[in-house]
């Protein structure tokens, strides 16, 4: 969703790549940007974004990936340098796959399942009425921040987004 976003901003279509993704390359924040959505599960997106690195030649610390994390609120933005995966078997994958835990994320909170729910069935689920009414807001914040970090770096885009989101 914020990948499809940041590609109409920067006015590019995605494709398909031989790495096993779709890809839309175009301009943000003045700065050439290569946009990849991995068409492997989450769970093993790391061998089609580690291909896509090789691919363009960018360091781990180049790449910026963006993905859903429970332990933040619904709607909060975090973003980072590194780290763990914290259970997320996405991350584990492209770390495992890169060889190194140095990449960018920017952390869309879903929030924790109701009671005892299954966390893999909480992140599978369809957003409820409520989380879709504000969905396009929390989308469109994303994809601001995500900008922000690659016009002006971590530290700026951190000051500006680390923040409870609006209502």
């Amino acid at each position: 969703m914020v990948t499809a976003l940041l590609a109409e901003r920067a006015g590019a279509r995605f494709k398909a790549h031989r790495s096993g993704s779709d890809v839309a390359e175009g301009r943000l924040a003045e700065v050439p940007v290569t946009l990849a959505r991995p068409r492997s599960y989450m769970n093993l997106s790391g061998k089609p974004v580690a291909a896509l690195a090789a691919f363009y030649k960018v360091p781990p610390d180049r790449l910026v990936v963006i993905h859903d994390e429970l332990d933040v609120p619904f709607g909060t933005l975090r973003l980072k340098l590194g780290g763990g995966d914290n259970g997320h078997n996405g991350l584990r994958s492209i770390t495992q796959a890169l060889g190194t835990r140095d990449y960018y994320r920017v952390r869309f909170g879903i929030g924790r399942p109701p009671g005892r729910m299954d966390p893999a069935a909480y992140v599978l689920r369809d957003f409820s009425p409520a989380e879709r009414k504000d969905l396009p807001f929390f989308i469109d914040r994303a994809a601001d921040a995500t900008e922000a970090l690659i016009a002006n770096g971590l530290d700026a885009a951190q000051n500006t987004y680390h923040e409870e989101p609006p209502g």
